[in-house]
């Protein structure tokens, strides 16, 4: 069982004794820089910091904060809710095998348990060389490809285990090894820096978009159909709408008020009204 998975803390796997490097520093600036208010800027150097440090480091945590202005709670906050930011270093490649109902049906479970056995790693483990973590992950939007694994963040499509077995073998031995829909697959950290926005020079490697998922450009494209115009029928003006909505509103309450009158001068008696049954 890989030593990594002892849940070792980030705050031992900070930047050492010289901490964050000066470019990483100007470069988390940077990100602050772009965004008119600047703790927008937060979801990219938190990518930035594990980029550098391989995962979200209490100096890391810290250091967004004081560029933000905000405090390192916040920060904090965001780094655990959502589940692409890690606290615990992660291997040269996450695997990601989705066990959400459909790729699940689809053999997506006897895949991870596969991979879990093949590695001797558990579920948010690293193997002992340090080159693969292994996750079970939500729905990668990708059900039309279904059972689905990611390698970084990067789709392997109609998975089998066997299938899945070799690519972290290629992985691990330092084979090229290739998306299904993406590019070349690179290491954790580069691809930290490219989701923190700033390019490997490979946005064009490997499909945009695969058969499956333009089944329905295809079926609308042979039978002549077209999304209607953007403005096909003219805009109401804002006072417009506003005076529907008033409207609305009135015809609500008049048609309750008219409800509860009814039901107060209905004739309607029974032998129990009045009663506690």
């Amino acid at each position: 069982m890989s030593t990594q998975s002892q849940g070792r803390d980030a705050s031992s796997a900070g930047g050492g004794p010289s901490g964050l490097s000066e470019t990483t520093v100007a470069e988390l600036h940077e990100l602050a820089s772009l965004y008119p208010q600047t703790r927008s800027a937060l979801l990219p150097m938190l990518h930035l910091i594990q980029s550098s440090e391989g995962c979200v480091t209490n100096e890391g945590i810290e250091l967004c904060a004081e560029i933000l202005d905000i405090s390192a709670a916040e920060v904090s906050g965001v780094s655990t809710f959502y589940t692409m930011y890690k606290r615990r270093p992660v291997g040269d490649y996450h695997v990601g095998v989705c066990t959400n109902t459909l790729c699940a049906v689809m053999g997506g479970d006897l895949i991870f348990d596969r991979l879990k056995d093949h590695l001797d790693v558990g579920n948010d483990e690293t193997t002992d060389d340090g080159r693969i973590t292994l996750e079970h992950i939500e729905c990668n939007a990708a059900c039309d490809y279904a059972p689905v694994m990611m390698v970084n963040w990067e789709f392997f499509d109609n998975q089998t285990p066997e299938s899945a077995t070799k690519v972290v073998d290629d992985l691990r031995s330092g084979m090229k090894v290739c998306a299904s829909r993406g590019a070349t697959i690179s290491k954790w950290r580069e691809a930290e820096r490219v989701l923190a926005g700033f390019e490997d020079g490979r946005v064009d490697e490997g499909p945009a978009a695969g058969e499956a998922s333009l089944v329905g450009l295809k079926i609308a494209r042979d039978n002549g159909w077209a999304a209607p115009a953007f403005d096909a029928e003219p805009r109401k003006p804002a006072h417009a709408v506003t005076e529907s909505k008033v409207e609305a509103v009135e015809n609500a309450d008049t048609a309750r008020a008219e409800t509860e009158t009814k039901i107060e001068e209905s004739p309607a008696k029974t032998s129990k009204e009045g009663s506690d049954d």
